[in-house]
């Protein structure tokens, strides 16, 4: 059973029942943030069942604990045969991030920024469920906008000026016919 919990900013948690008695900042700790960030779409999110793992070795400085743990770590979501993807959320997912996806329609994330596999696994799968959010984020249509006609005018005006400015610095014409 879980026990709804208070969150700052309006975000709620749900924390399991067990903690429900505890401190707040303890049940911040425990709690799954449920409600996403605005433009999220409701009740999705990329299940963890359907991410595949691979760890290799990274590069970069570590001395010899570089050549022996494989600590780099990339995470591959198969967006285009995942089974709990609607069509209209499929289709958005492959449209926006057909730059990211490779040909067979899978997004890959690799992270190697720590020397520990289990925080490069984390740091990998929250970058691809943020890579995921945006692209399924509502993009706000863009308001049109036109210029006032006084603008357009002064605008025209002061070309008009300038090319007259130009006109009178113009050497003398000399027709001789």
């Amino acid at each position: 059973m879980v026990a709804s919990g208070t969150a700052p900013r309006g975000v709620r948690y749900d924390v399991p029942e067990r903690h429900a008695g505890a401190p707040r900042r303890m049940r911040y700790r425990c709690g799954v943030i449920r409600s996403p960030a605005p433009g999220d779409v409701p009740g999705f999110t990329v299940p963890d069942a359907e991410l595949v793992f691979r760890a290799s070795r990274a590069g970069g400085p570590g001395g010899q604990h570089v050549n022996t743990s494989s600590t780099r770590v990339e995470v591959v979501w198969d967006v285009a045969g995942s089974p709990s993807l609607d069509e209209a959320i499929r289709a958005r997912l492959l449209t926006r991030l057909e730059t990211r996806l490779d040909s067979e329609g899978r997004l890959r994330v690799v992270a190697s920024g720590s020397r520990s596999q289990l925080r490069n696994r984390e740091d990998a799968t929250a970058r691809l469920k943020e890579v995921v959010r945006r692209a399924l984020a509502e993009r706000k249509p863009r308001k049109r906008t036109r210029p006032p006609a006084a603008a357009k005018a002064q605008r025209l005006d002061r070309k008009r000026r300038r090319g007259a400015l130009k006109r009178t610095r113009r050497p003398a014409r000399h027709d001789e016919d």
